[in-house]
């Protein structure tokens, strides 16, 4: 029998035999292929892939390290070769490059688990290697420090040692074993083997890789520079060979598209011209018989030329190596750092802090949203008083006042923005959660007898939480606002790559407008900020029949 035309008419006989019928789909997922129809929404999710994919593989595609170096005897023979870049990266590098390979393929994959249930395992597998290299982090600053003593100061010198890698997995397993219990206890996948297996490969990933790198140290760039222009090694780097934090004050503020050696020669331009018009000065000062601004103007070409030659004797070397044609793709910064490798290294602040700080305030709103709206009455009077109470922190004020009290770094950021944000979570659930506690499959539950996180997460929280999803695209968008405006303001992460911070050093202390500094940072910005309320707004089209049928 032939196919039938399934976009012609049929019978009613044909109808009951299944004839015609189109497969019945989820919920979430007709509101995604909602979604992929809008061609605006697909490339605000193009541009946070590829905020997200930069954030991954910055250390591999940015850095100042050699890729491969080898060590050459007298002759300029290659006797040994090693990898610098591999050693410069960290356990959250290893762990976000791992995340990325498997963490594909295991979404990818055709396996029966539904592709809902392998995302929220590789969520929770990322919380859990998240927690232990933090808290591993903690741990080998705290056992490196110098006034510790006793037990702690042998166990710091123990695990310095290099050869005991495996007393600091252990270490750093011990840390994470926590929420790995905690983990296993949330019914994020259907098996519980399943879902063990999930948390041993995470905790397990995490503590190797905390292991292998219990402590960064500090590396000196220009070693590689100086032994490769004497002919010591030979170098391969990576494709740009730059890191954020590789400063060079000769290299300040240099015009995208510039070479070292462009740099330089422009740097001894302007030092001359410096020089002539010290002279010009200098004689107009002797001709009008002024000895008091002659000898201040001696004082100043000396110290000019000083300069001068400390910056021929240092480059000397270097401009006759392959160091010298280096180039600055988007210029660099006032400390001599170069904006593009700060700009890809700054995703992965941005990233962190908008996901991190969400995924707080998300869980704080839901819980005590569900709580307010599940019992009402004298609860819900309580507890949306303390809603308001932390509706009416400025979040902004607030950050400013711990960054100069508590310590500068990502993750009190992130604490702070989180536990300030989640009132919008809250009122959504509360508002969800009152229509459905008196809906017959909630009615049902509670007569059954099931405990109270159950009727609460497991049934009425899926059917719930749809607002709370769309709210939390935005409040990503805003914690991306927030850090960049902290970090503008000079009170962001010490030591770190931020958006804001190249912002601010458009203007410089001198004043002068620095284009570079603004566009491309504030573009990245503009764009992070624009494709999550885009994508936001997507969604909440998507899964609201109202605005679909007025759009119709």
């Amino acid at each position: 029998m032939p196919d039938r035309d399934l976009t012609k008419s049929i019978s009613g006989v044909e109808a009951m035999r299944g004839i015609g019928q189109l497969e019945a789909r989820g919920f979430w997922a007709d509101a995604w292929d909602r979604v992929l129809k809008n061609r605006t929404a697909v490339l605000a999710l193009a541009w946070i892939g590829v905020v997200a994919l930069c954030a991954v593989i910055a250390p591999f595609i940015a850095n100042a390290n050699p890729l491969l170096l080898w060590q050459l005897d007298a002759d300029g023979e290659a006797v040994g070769w090693t990898s610098p870049l591999w050693r410069s990266l960290t356990a959250s590098d290893l762990l976000m490059a791992l995340g990325l390979v498997v963490g594909g393929a295991w979404l990818a994959l055709p396996l029966k688990l539904p592709r809902g249930e392998r995302l929220g395992a590789l969520v929770v597998a990322a919380i859990i290697a998240m927690a232990t290299t933090v808290l591993s982090a903690f741990a080998a600053d705290w056992l490196d420090e110098p006034v510790r003593e006793g037990w702690a100061r042998a166990l710091g010198e123990e695990v310095s040692d290099p050869r005991h890698m495996a007393s600091r997995a252990f270490i750093a397993a011990t840390l994470g074993l926590p929420f790995a219990a905690a983990a296993c206890a949330v019914p994020f996948l259907i098996s519980r083997r399943s879902r063990l297996i999930v948390v041993a490969v995470a905790l397990s990933a995490a503590a190797i890789a905390a292991g292998s790198r219990w402590q960064s140290r500090p590396i000196d760039f220009d070693r590689f520079v100086l032994d490769e222009a004497s002919g010591r090694i030979r170098c391969v780097y990576t494709l740009i060979p730059w890191s954020p934090d590789r400063l060079r004050s000769e290299l300040i503020t240099v015009a995208p598209g510039m070479t070292v050696a462009e740099a330089i020669a422009a740097k001894e331009a302007a030092s001359v011209r410096e020089s002539e018009r010290f002279s010009a000065a200098l004689m107009a000062a002797r001709a009008s018989g002024s000895s008091d601004q002659a000898l201040r103007i001696e004082d100043d070409m000396a110290q000019v030329a000083r300069q001068r030659a400390s910056l021929q004797r240092e480059w000397k070397t270097l401009l006759k190596s392959d160091f010298a044609q280096r180039r600055f793709l988007l210029g660099t910064d006032p400390n001599g750092a170069d904006v593009l490798a700060q700009l890809l290294w700054a995703c992965r602040l941005s990233i962190s802090v908008g996901f991190v700080s969400t995924g707080i305030a998300v869980v704080i709103g839901v819980t005590m949203g569900s709580i307010m709206g599940f019992f009402g009455g004298t609860i819900d009077l309580l507890l949306f008083r303390v809603v308001e109470i932390f509706m009416a922190v400025p979040v902004l004020f607030l950050l400013i006042v711990a960054a100069g009290v508590l310590p500068r770094n990502t993750y009190v950021m992130m604490a702070i923005i989180g536990c300030l944000s989640w009132t919008g979570a809250a009122r959504f659930t509360r508002a969800e959660f009152m229509k459905l506690r008196h809906q017959d499959f909630v009615l049902g539950a509670r007569a059954s007898g099931l405990p109270l996180r159950s009727v609460l997460f497991r049934h009425m929280l899926p059917n719930g939480v749809t607002p709370v999803l769309v709210d939390a695209s935005f409040a990503i968008a805003g914690a991306i606002i927030a850090e960049a405006t902290l970090s503008y303001l000079g009170l962001g992460p010490d030591n770190q790559a931020s958006w804001g911070k190249l912002l601010s050093s458009a203007t410089g202390t001198t004043g002068t407008f620095v284009w570079w500094l603004a566009i491309f940072p504030g573009a990245a910005i503009f764009f992070s900020v624009l494709a999550y309320n885009i994508l936001g707004g997507a969604l909440r089209d998507a899964i609201d029949p109202k605005l679909r049928k007025a759009a119709h």
